[in-house]
């Protein structure tokens, strides 16, 4: 029989307090890596621009979280929480206006050739009754 008395006793809950938030932050960091590793790859400048922006705003806000959930609750989890609102509208709205900015310069989005086969209604058709004779 579990004792929940002890389970959620205040070292346990604050054991994985810590932990969760330890997690977010390295999940944080692993996601804000992945973004630099797609600004490395990614063909073009708007490419580059949505792959920094996605993962830099789920990177950070996992790592604020994470950071609000090792501090407790305090002052200082308060402050991280006005720096996670902030963030959450500036970042969207600066990679918006940069983008929006390098249209406007006349900064062409590279448009490459589609090597794959073209699909039509007819041909999902055909795949549909092909995937029903199997």
């Amino acid at each position: 029989m579990i004792d929940f008395s002890t389970l959620f006793s205040p070292e346990n809950l604050e054991t994985a307090r810590i932990t969760l938030g330890s997690a977010l932050t390295l999940a944080g960091a692993v996601f804000s890596a992945a973004g630099s590793i797609g600004v490395i790859r990614f063909p073009d400048f708007y490419t580059r621009m949505h792959a920094a922006s996605v993962t830099d705003t789920l990177g950070a806000s996992l790592v604020l979280i994470g950071l609000m959930l090792i501090g407790g609750w305090s002052l200082v989890t308060f402050k991280l929480l006005c720096i996670w609102v902030f963030f959450m509208f500036t970042s969207p709205t600066s990679s918006n206006a940069a983008a929006n900015g390098a249209l406007r310069a006349g900064l062409e989005p590279f448009l490459g050739k589609w090597t794959g086969q073209k699909v039509t209604v007819k041909g999902q058709e055909a795949l549909k009754v092909q995937e029903e004779k199997e």
